[in-house]
């Protein structure tokens, strides 16, 4: 029996039917640079070729700007099969994504020598 709304993938009792990298074709490596909080967003186009469930539902999902964490939690699966079917959206044009936006530069100095002296009064 499935539960509502979730169609045939997942079931009451047994859980997700089709293991996640059965979603992705058995690919691993998603051919565009994708982190967790690197932000996807629809473009409006329509996408040519076939889109599977999976895709389509990560796609209704970033309609908005969202955090590749965020489609992967909504999804319910692995980030690294996330990745890979938000790659396939970016390569055929119906997804644009950008790096995220650090208000602080992650190598200065003083911010680092920063950490390292909170970690040292820790132990």
């Amino acid at each position: 029996m499935t539960a509502a709304g979730d169609g045939p993938w997942l079931d009451d009792a047994a859980g997700r039917l089709v293991r996640p990298f059965t979603v992705s074709n058995g690919r691993t490596r998603p051919t565009v640079a994708l982190d967790l909080v690197s932000q996807v967003m629809a473009t409006g186009a329509t996408p040519l070729g076939y889109l599977g469930p999976e895709h389509t539902q990560a796609l209704e999902r970033c309609r908005v700007p969202v955090a590749v964490a965020e489609v992967a939690a909504h999804l319910t699966l692995p980030v690294a099969v996330a990745k890979v079917l938000l790659a396939d959206l970016v390569d055929c044009g119906a997804l644009t994504t950008k790096p995220p936006a650090f208000h602080h530069n992650p190598t200065d100095r003083a911010l680092l020598e920063a950490v390292l002296d909170g970690l040292r009064r820790q132990l």
